[in-house]
C-alpha cells in the first residue's frame, strides 16, 4: 500500500479507455488502458465506432463503454494496484456523444450489485443502445433549422460560443427527437460521455459540466447556464433531461459501494465532476497563459488556448468554458482528418513505417514545389466539406496523383496550413507551441509544424494528455473541496514537470509557408465550396 494520496484520471475516448494514476508530488505512477476494437472485439466496432451505409451517421455500442470501465478496474486490481488509496478520480469522455437513459436508471443507478458485472444491469436503462458520438455528421437539417430560430450562424455562436455543428450534441438530440418521439418521451435523462461514467462511478445521474457543455449549442457561454431559447429550438422538456451544468471542480459525489465491494476502492473516494477530451487535454497541458498554444495530434487534430475575452464566429472554431479558470475561456480549432488521415497516406506512400515516411518527407522540398493536397477521409469539420474525398493541385491545377514523397509531405503540409489560417482568423496568435497526442512523438511532424507556424514546439513526457489532464483536474477537485474554496489550478500544480523543446522553426522554411498561405486558402475555400 502507498504512504499517500493518489488521483485518478479516466479517459473514455473514441478508441479505447485509459486510466493514469498520479500521486500529490503530481507523478505519474501507473498508466492501463483497454482498446476497443481489440479488447471487446464483440461489439464489431472499426475505430471504436459503427460508421453507417449514408456515411454520415457515426455511433458507438454504449455498452461497449459500460464493459470497458469493468474490465480496466479488474485490471488494475489484477495488477495489486492499491485501488484503496486513490483520494479521488475525474474523467474525460469524447466530446459531443451522448448517452440516453430512461427512467429505470433511477432505480438501477443507485442499487449497482457489485457480485454482477455493470454490464448486465445497465442494458435495461437506455433508450438508445447506440450512441452518436463525435464523427457523425448527418444533422445538417437540424443545424439550420436551430441557426433560423435563433437569427443565424452568428448569433448562435455569440450565444453559445460555436455556430451549430452537426456534431455538437443539441443537434443530435433534435435529430432523435424529430425521428423517434416515442424515444425522446421515454428518455428521463440524456448524459454526455463524461457525465454518463461519471454516472456509473456515483450510481447517480451526474451534472455534465460547463466546458463540456459548451459542445452542445445549449449553453450560453458567458452566464454558464442552460439558455431556455436554445432549449426551446432543440426539442420540448429537454432542461428536465440534462439535469443542471456545474463547474469542473465541483464534487459529483462519493465512489458507490459497487467499485468499494468489487475493487477494494475506499468509501470515502471522491468523483471530480468529468469534462470532455479537449478540455482535459488544455488541464494536462497546463494552457493557462496566452500565447500558450495547444495542438492534440489524435483520432482528429485540435488545437486550443486559453482566452480571457470570447471571440465567437459564426464561421468556424469554437469558443468554451475554461474547465480549469471559471472565469475564463478556451478557443478551439478542430479538424476531424488527423491521425487517421496521416497514417492511410503513410501505408499508402509507404512500407506502413513512419521512419520511412519521414525519408519520404525529407526527399521533398519545403513547400512541395506548389504542390498542395486535401485528405478528406471522413467528413471535415474545420473547413466544412461534406463529401469525403482526396483533392490535389499542382500550382493551383487539379491533378490526379503525387508522387509518394510528394504524397508524405503533402498531408502534412495541408493539415498545418489549414490550422494555422483557421486559428488566426479568429486571433489566436501563439508564441509557443505545446503538442500532445500519438503523433506528438515523430519529429518529421513536430518539424513541418514549427515550420508552417514559425514559433517552437515542446512537447510534455507523456504523449496523452487527456487522462493527464482528467488526473490533474482529480487533485485540483480534490484540493477545492478539501480547502472548502476554489484553489488555483496553477498553485496545485507547482511541482509538474516542464515541457521539452521538440522542433525549433527555420526562418527560411517559415517564409515559403507564409508565402503558401492565400493560394492555400482559396484552393481550400473552393474544395469547401465544391463539396458544400
Amino acid at each position: 500500500m502507498s504512504d499517500s494520496r493518489l488521483f485518478l484520471g479516466l479517459d473514455s475516448s473514441t478508441q479505447g479507455l485509459k486510466a493514469t494514476v498520479i500521486d500529490e508530488s503530481l507523478s505519474v505512477v501507473y498508466e492501463a488502458a483497454i482498446n476497443f476494437d481489440r479488447d471487446l472485439p464483440e461489439y464489431g466496432t472499426e475505430d471504436g465506432a459503427h460508421r453507417q451505409s449514408d456515411g454520415a451517421t457515426v455511433t458507438s455500442p454504449t455498452l461497449m463503454w459500460v464493459e470497458a470501465l469493468d474490465l480496466l478496474l479488474a485490471q488494475m486490481q489484477s495488477e495489486g494496484w492499491p485501488l484503496f488509496d486513490i483520494a479521488a478520480i475525474s474523467g474525460s469522455g469524447q466530446q459531443h456523444g451522448c448517452v440516453w437513459m430512461g427512467s429505470a436508471a433511477r432505480a438501477v443507478l443507485p442499487t449497482l450489485d457489485p457480485g454482477t458485472h455493470l454490464c448486465s444491469q445497465l442494458e435495461g436503462v437506455l433508450t438508445i443502445k447506440d450512441s452518436p458520438i463525435w464523427m457523425d455528421s448527418s444533422t445538417g437539417k437540424q443545424c439550420a433549422e436551430l441557426e433560423a430560430k435563433l437569427g443565424g450562424a452568428q448569433a448562435v455562436a455569440d450565444l453559445t460560443g460555436s455556430r451549430a455543428y452537426e456534431r455538437f450534441t443539441g443537434n443530435q438530440i433534435a435529430k432523435i427527437a424529430q425521428a423517434k418521439p416515442a424515444v425522446y418521451e421515454s428518455t428521463d435523462r440524456i448524459a454526455l460521455v463524461s457525465s454518463f461514467i461519471a454516472s456509473l462511478l456515483i450510481g447517480d445521474y451526474a451534472s455534465i459540466d460547463t466546458s463540456d457543455a459548451s459542445g452542445m449549442n445549449l449553453m450560453d457561454v458567458r452566464k454558464r447556464r442552460w439558455d431556455d431559447r436554445a432549449l426551446d429550438a432543440t426539442a420540448p422538456g429537454l432542461a428536465d433531461r440534462l439535469g443542471e451544468v456545474v463547474p469542473g471542480h465541483a464534487v459529483a459525489g462519493l465512489l458507490h459501494m459497487y467499485y468499494v465491494e468489487r475493487y477494494g476502492f475506499s468509501p470515502r473516494c471522491k468523483v471530480i465532476t468529468f469534462s470532455g477530451d479537449n478540455p482535459n487535454s488544455l488541464a494536462g497541458l497546463r494552457v493557462q497563459e496566452p500565447g500558450d498554444i495547444a495542438v492534440s495530434l489524435g483520432t482528429s487534430d485540435t488545437l486550443f488556448a486559453s482566452l480571457r475575452e470570447p471571440q465567437p464566429s459564426g464561421v468556424e472554431g469554437h469558443i468554451f468554458a475554461n474547465p480549469i479558470v471559471p472565469e475564463a475561456y478556451m478557443a478551439m480549432i478542430c479538424r476531424q482528418n488527423g491521425s487517421l488521415a496521416r497514417e492511410h497516406v503513410r501505408d499508402a506512400s509507404t512500407d506502413g513505417s513512419w521512419e520511412t515516411f519521414g525519408e519520404r518527407v525529407g526527399e521533398t522540398p519545403v513547400g512541395n514545389s506548389g504542390k498542395i493536397g486535401f485528405y478528406i477521409l471522413e467528413p471535415e469539420i474545420t473547413p466544412p466539406i461534406k463529401r469525403p474525398g482526396i483533392y490535389r493541385f499542382d500550382q493551383g491545377a487539379a491533378v490526379d496523383a503525387f508522387s509518394a514523397a510528394e504524397e508524405a509531405r503533402a498531408i502534412l503540409e495541408g493539415q498545418f496550413l489549414s490550422m494555422r489560417i483557421h486559428a488566426e482568423s479568429i486571433g489566436i496568435e501563439p508564441s509557443r507551441l505545446i503538442a500532445t497526442g500519438g503523433a506528438s512523438v515523430n519529429p518529421c511532424v513536430l518539424n513541418v509544424l514549427a515550420n508552417v507556424f514559425g514559433k517552437p514546439v515542446y512537447v510534455a513526457e507523456r504523449s496523452d494528455s487527456a487522462s493527464l489532464g482528467a488526473a490533474y483536474r482529480a487533485l485540483h477537485g480534490f484540493r477545492c473541496d478539501e480547502q472548502g474554496a476554489f484553489v488555483s489550478f496553477t498553485d496545485v500544480m507547482t511541482s509538474a514537470p516542464s515541457f521539452a523543446k521538440a522542433a525549433d522553426p527555420d526562418p527560411a522554411a517559415h517564409e515559403v509557408y507564409t508565402g503558401m498561405c492565400a493560394a492555400f486558402a482559396e484552393l481550400e475555400g473552393q474544395v469547401a465550396a465544391d463539396e458544400a
